[in-house]
C-alpha cells in the first residue's frame, strides 16, 4: 500500500483567519525580544556561500548488515553512539534490522556507501533578531522549488562583525525533517550572549537530500480545519486544527508534528513553532491541535502550517 507524504501549507487569509483576545494568564512562547528589529531581512542582504569552504556535517547512508548492532556501526565509523541515535531519532537501537537505513553524521565515508550531494534550492530570506538578553534569533526561509521532497535540510549560519571577522557559526535546522514541494520552511537557530549589534549573518546550505515522493519512512497527513486567532497586540497567534491520516496508511503514526511560522505583512518570518502530538494516530482517523505561535519582532499578518506524520 502507497504511502506519500504531504506536507500541507496553509496560508492563514484561508484559514478562518481572525483576532480575539489572548488570556493576560497565558504566557507568550517561545521568544521574547527587547529590540524589534533585524539584522537582516531581505532576500538582497543574504549572503549564501557557494564555494566558502565552512566545516560540513554531511551524512551519508549505511545498510544494516548481518549481525550489525548500533554500537558496531558507531565504532566502525568513528563516531559515539549518541552521535549515531541522535541522527536517527526514530530508530530504535536494540531492534535494528537488516536492511534497514541509518544516517551516518559527520564523518568520513569509510565505508564507501555513497554520500548525498546536497540538492540546490531556493534560499528566500534570512533575518535576525537580538533578544532582551543579547542572544540572537535567526531564520532563514528555504523553498523547495522540485518536484519530490527534501530531506534533512542543515545550513551553517555564521555571524560577522562589522570588520568581516567571523564571531560565531552554529547549523541550523528546519522544524520537520522534510520540505514538500512548492513549499517553504525556515531553518532556526539560537546564538547565545553576548551577541554585538549589527551583525551580518551568513548562510551556507550543508544537506539537503532528495527523497522519492512514495518513501515508507513518511505517511499520508493533511491538515483539516486550520483557524488562525490573532491576539489585539499581533504578537500571538493560537493555532489549531486536526491533523487527519489517510485510511490507505498500512500502519498508525506514531510521530506527528505540526509546525506553524509567522509572518509579518512585509514576509518577514518572525515567529516558528513546532507542536508535538502526545499520542497516535491510527489510519483514517483525526487528531486535534492547539498551540500559539508569538512573534520576536513585528506584528503577525498570516500564519502557514506544515504537518509530518511517521509510521
Amino acid at each position: 500500500m502507497r504511502k506519500i507524504l504531504i506536507l500541507c501549507i496553509l496560508l492563514a487569509t484561508a484559514c478562518n483567519t481572525s483576532k480575539s483576545a489572548t488570556p493576560a494568564s497565558q504566557p507568550i512562547q517561545p521568544y521574547l525580544t527587547l529590540t524589534p528589529s533585524a539584522t537582516a531581512s531581505q532576500p538582497d542582504g543574504l549572503v549564501v556561500s557557494v564555494t566558502t569552504p565552512l566545516p560540513s556535517p554531511t551524512p551519508f547512508i549505511y545498510t544494516v548488515k548481518s549481525g550489525d548492532t548500533m554500537g558496531q556501526i558507531a565504532q566502525s565509523f568513528n563516531i559515539s553512539l549518541s552521535a549515531l541515535t541522535a541522527a536517527n531519532p526514530n530508530v530504535d537501537p536494540n531492534t535494528i534490522s537488516v536492511g534497514q537505513t541509518l544516517k551516518i553524521p559527520s564523518q568520513p565515508n569509510f565505508s564507501g556507501a555513497s554520500t548525498p550531494t546536497p540538492v540546490p534550492f531556493p534560499v528566500k530570506q534570512i533575518a535576525c533578531y537580538p533578544t532582551a538578553d543579547r542572544g540572537l534569533w535567526c531564520f532563514v526561509l528555504v523553498y523547495n522549488d522540485s518536484s519530490n521532497p527534501i530531506e534533512d535540510v542543515t545550513a551553517q549560519i555564521t555571524l560577522l562583525d562589522v570588520n568581516g571577522k567571523s564571531i560565531a557559526s552554529q547549523t541550523a535546522t528546519l522544524p520537520l525533517d522534510v520540505l514538500a514541494p512548492n513549499s517553504s520552511l525556515p531553518l532556526t537557530i539560537y546564538f547565545a550572549p553576548d551577541i554585538p549589534l549589527n551583525v551580518k549573518p551568513q548562510a551556507q546550505i550543508l544537506t539537503a537530500i532528495q527523497i522519492q515522493s512514495n518513501d515508507p519512512r513518511y505517511l499520508n497527513a493533511t491538515l483539516q480545519n486550520t483557524s488562525v486567532k490573532i491576539d489585539s497586540s499581533e504578537l500571538t497567534a493560537q493555532v489549531s486544527g486536526q491533523v487527519v491520516l489517510a485510511a490507505s496508511s498500512s500502519s498508525a503514526a506514531k510521530l506527528i508534528w505540526v509546525a506553524a511560522t509567522a509572518y509579518d505583512a512585509s514576509g518577514r518570518v518572525i515567529g516558528a513553532r513546532r507542536w508535538d502530538s502526545p499520542s497516535a494516530l491510527s489510519a483514517g482517523s483525526s487528531l486535534p491541535f492547539s498551540f500559539m505561535v508569538s512573534s520576536i519582532a513585528g506584528m503577525i499578518s498570516r500564519v502557514e502550517f506544515a504537518v509530518e506524520a511517521r509510521p
